[in-house]
């Protein structure tokens, strides 16, 4: 135009103004720029240098308190040390489990390594893409007001295929998928990639899994934020071992002025509040209750995912069976929950088919959803019906044991009476005083939500009684079982089933108790009422003779002629073919029979058919038990002992209780049952064996 000075631009992407526009593209339409006054800008001036500016090194503060961690270094220094070409280390586990500190703190001393050594919070791929952008930016600061955001973002990647000996920090990324196209376009340099994603790196970075500190490290962490004192050790304990849970506590212990103990107490009675809290000055986004929230979120779409959290949240936190999930869903939606749960980090998976939960992720997910202890209680008294083993009692009871102590008693309804009444019988060879006391907490939660003379609650008293005799108070449990036949009586009348079996109990329980010749006497008098009332063939009217039977074989015991014995034997092998006639041979009426046979035998001096009778038994209690259920255990180590004493047969005793205790250790390991067979049996064992 006439007046105007001429302006010209060579060159692909070169663009020339002699006066303000609003917006220029270049040819391509890769580069949006936006201008009142513009300048001659050559090509070269939108290409990133050759190489980064000396020390580009842009790392987040979260160094300054760093313990421990050994292992997980070492391990880093080998697999960027020794690799050549691309390589991608993705560190994963549980929010606040120290991902990020450790990933700043070994790129902290990589400063000298590498260059740039740049950090990207990479949680999206919108702080992926502003990363980048800003790296673009920090190789050649006159571009930040020159290129779009997107221009930028290519330009790093371009930058960083072409180059190798920088690191790149990708930290807290959800998602594989994001950084996967970034990481194939790389052809050197260094990834370290932190991330809650357990699985999904195949192919796409070698996984090295974070677990929480070792606990002297932990006390050292939290003494480096307050300083020394009591109560630490346990606190740690209790918030096992998390780093970002023990900064936090340690930081709120010093600026509240309280102690390690009293924040223990804070923790039990508020737990909800506490770890929703933090010291001034901190992140409030890096609480340990919002993190996990962070994981929760992302399960929204899979509610079956939360609803399982919050139902081994009341459980034991390590050697939870999955087999206990099984019944909250289809076998695919389950899978489904349990695989996300385990990709997200809040649970992790074991190759004995068992889960497990850090124990401070319980304690939120209980706190955040107090509603799921029902269901927990639920899935665990059905989890009890069908165990078959001394291993999986142990087991099952671990869970039932953690449930109690982190449930109010008095809050416990009907089911919580069935499940502690179940776990006072399957702990009762192992804890009898812990026995007493679930036994207890079941009578007290019938009568308070069943009523106390309904028919579950006398049953559960029947069974406390029970279990005051054998913590060796026998007068304690037979007056318990008087008062509950009583009430057995007003309730269902002198010839209910019912009252029958709690007549049968008392009995036994009399003989039990040394008062053998009372016991005998009522058991023979229910026994025959039953009979009279029901019908001698009826099941209850059986039951009602076994419990005489019983009561005859500690009569024969306490005699001091083998006639007796030999007469009470006599009577019971008769019972016992009665009883083969209508039930069989496998029923548990004729099983406690047959018992009681073999003991008159031995008492009567017949080794030998004793000795034929429990053989015959421990097979059959295989067949019925289980072969490594606590019943059959307890058969052999009586046959041993039999042997050993009564048949005078060392050698066969000595080998079968070798093979007893090598199969006690195996199930139970280090426990007090192992222990009890290995201190009944040391005269037959060599130290080693023992």
């Amino acid at each position: 135009m006439t007046g105007e000075s001429k302006t010209e631009a060579s060159g692909a992407r070169a663009i020339a103004s002699a006066r303000a526009i609003r917006q220029a593209l270049t040819g391509d339409g890769s580069v949006a720029m936006y201008a009142e006054n513009s300048t001659v800008l050559p090509p070269e001036a939108f290409a990133l240098p050759e190489s980064a500016p000396h020390g580009l090194v842009n790392l987040p503060d979260k160094t300054a308190v760093f313990v421990g961690r050994e292992r997980e270094l070492a391990l880093l220094d080998e697999a960027f040390g020794e690799a050549r070409g691309v390589v991608v280390q993705a560190v994963h586990g549980l929010g606040g489990i120290g991902k990020s500190t450790l990933a700043a703190h070994w790129a902290a001393g990589r400063v000298g390594s590498y260059n740039p050594v740049w950090w990207i919070t990479a949680e999206t791929q919108a702080d992926l893409d502003a990363g980048l952008a800003e790296l673009a930016v920090a190789l050649a600061p006159a571009l930040r007001d020159v290129l779009s955001r997107e221009a930028l973002r290519e330009r790093a990647v371009q930058w960083l295929a072409g180059h190798d000996g920088w690191l790149l920090v990708l930290d807290n990324v959800s998602d594989p998928a994001d950084v996967k196209q970034l990481l194939g376009r790389a052809t050197g340099g260094r990834f370290l990639i932190t991330t809650r994603r357990a699985s999904g790196w195949h192919k796409v970075a070698e996984p090295l899994a974070l677990d929480v500190l070792e606990p002297a490290d932990a006390i050292e962490l939290f003494e480096r934020i307050d300083g020394p004192g009591e109560d630490i050790e346990e606190l740690c304990r209790e918030l096992g071992f998390l780093p970002l849970a023990v900064e936090q506590a340690a930081a709120y212990c010093a600026e509240a002025g309280i102690t390690a103990g009293r924040y223990r107490e804070l923790l039990a009675a508020y737990p909800r509040e506490v770890f929703a809290q933090s010291a001034e000055g901190t992140d409030q986004a890096r609480t340990v209750a919002r993190v996990w929230r962070i994981s929760m979120d992302r399960l929204t779409d899979t509610p079956l995912a939360e609803r399982i959290l919050g139902v081994v949240a009341w459980w034991a936190p390590e050697g939870i069976p999955r087999g206990y999930l099984a019944e909250m869903g289809g076998p695919v939606e389950v899978t489904e929950a349990v695989r996300r749960l385990a990709a997200h980090s809040l649970i992790r998976l074991h190759d004995d088919d068992t889960i497990s939960v850090h124990r401070l992720v319980q304690a939120v997910a209980r706190a955040e959803a107090p509603g799921a202890c029902r269901e927990s209680v639920e899935r665990l008294l059905r989890s009890s019906w069908g165990l078959r083993g001394i291993d999986a009692e142990k087991v099952w009871f671990t869970h039932l044991d953690a449930l109690a102590g982190c449930t109010d008693p008095d809050a416990d309804g009907a089911n919580e009476a069935w499940l502690f009444n179940m776990g006072g019988i399957k702990v009762s060879t192992i804890d009898e005083s812990r026995m007493t006391e679930l036994h207890a907490r079941a009578v007290a939660a019938a009568e308070r939500s069943l009523g106390p003379r309904h028919e579950i609650t006398l049953i559960m008293r029947s069974d406390l009684a029970h279990a005051h005799g054998i913590a060796g108070d026998p007068e304690h449990a037979i007056r318990l079982l008087e008062t509950n036949l009583a009430d057995h009586v007003r309730e269902f009348g002198l010839h209910n089933e019912r009252t029958f079996e709690a007549r049968a109990v008392l009995a036994e329980e009399m003989v039990d108790g040394g008062r053998i010749a009372d016991g005998l006497s009522l058991a023979k008098e229910n026994a025959e009422s039953a009979e009279l009332a029901l019908g001698e063939d009826h099941a209850m009217a059986l039951r009602a003779w076994s419990a005489w039977s019983r009561a005859l074989r500690y009569w024969a015991e306490e005699a001091a002629d083998d006639v007796t014995a030999a007469r009470a034997a006599d009577a019971i092998e008769a019972l016992l073919s009665r009883i083969e006639a209508v039930e069989g041979t496998e029923s548990k009426i004729y099983d406690t029979v047959h018992w009681n046979l073999i003991w008159s035998c031995r008492k009567a001096g017949d080794i030998a058919r004793a000795t034929v009778l429990l053989e015959e038994s421990i097979a059959r209690r295989t067949r019925l038990y289980g072969e490594t259920s606590r019943v059959t255990m307890n058969s052999r180590r009586a046959f041993v002992g039999f042997l050993w004493r009564a048949a005078d047969d060392q050698a066969r005793a000595r080998d079968l209780a070798v093979s007893l205790v090598a199969d006690s250790r195996q199930l139970l390991g280090d426990d007090p049952y192992v222990h009890q067979i290995q201190q009944a049996f040391a005269p037959l064992l060599t130290p080693h064996e023992a």
